[in-house]
């Protein structure tokens, strides 16, 4: 890992972008990085689109601002592609993951991406198929963690139980159900090639 991680969620109200975004935080933290988890607040509602930033660091972070150029972009619903600037900010060598059914060279077609590197996931039906509901976040998470290889699999996850387990602590149906979806979309994210 770089010695300073800047990610951006993209998704719209109610798909969990700015609950990723602080438990990728408390994870990292858990893990030794200095970190930085916070959704950007307006008069947004449930499905409107919505921002969530994450900087992880082995050193401190004096940067307090929104993410303007993140090295990895997640986007939870695909439909903003093309009408929320997703690729805003995006260098060459950086990798933007989006929540579609569609493979990684469709979605760097519609991007209009020639350079930097393109992973897909199902994370809805991934959520459907282990939560019952189709918040995408948490399998994004999952994929997210491939992505980058912010930390070892098995440490991740770890400190994902602990942190869900402190969540729904009544709930262990959400708690497996949710550990399920990041360990599926870890294992079934596709990409493609680095075309720079």
């Amino acid at each position: 890992m770089a010695k300073l991680m800047e990610i951006r969620w993209h998704a719209r109200g109610g798909q969990g972008a700015k609950t990723a975004a602080i438990l990728l935080a408390e994870a990292a933290s858990e893990a030794g990085k200095f970190i930085q988890g916070f959704p950007e607040y307006g008069p947004e509602r449930m499905g409107a689109p919505i921002l969530a930033f994450n900087r992880i660091s082995d050193e401190p972070i004096h940067v307090h601002c929104h993410v303007t150029e993140p090295e990895v972009v997640v986007v939870l619903d695909p439909t903003l592609i093309g009408k929320a600037g997703v690729t805003e900010g995006l260098p060459e060598n950086g990798v933007i993951l989006v929540n579609t059914s569609k493979s990684p060279a469709e979605i760097r077609k519609r991007l209009k991406m020639e350079k930097g590197r393109v992973m897909t996931v199902d994370a809805s039906a991934i959520a459907m198929d282990t939560i019952g509901r189709d918040i995408p976040n948490t399998p994004m998470m999952g994929a997210l963690l491939k992505a980058t290889g912010l930390m070892p699999f098995e440490k991740f996850m770890a400190l994902m139980r602990s942190n869900l387990e402190h969540k729904f602590k009544s709930k262990p149906a959400v708690i497996e159900g949710n550990l399920k979806a990041i360990e599926r979309a870890y294992q079934e994210v596709q990409s493609d090639d680095d075309k720079s």
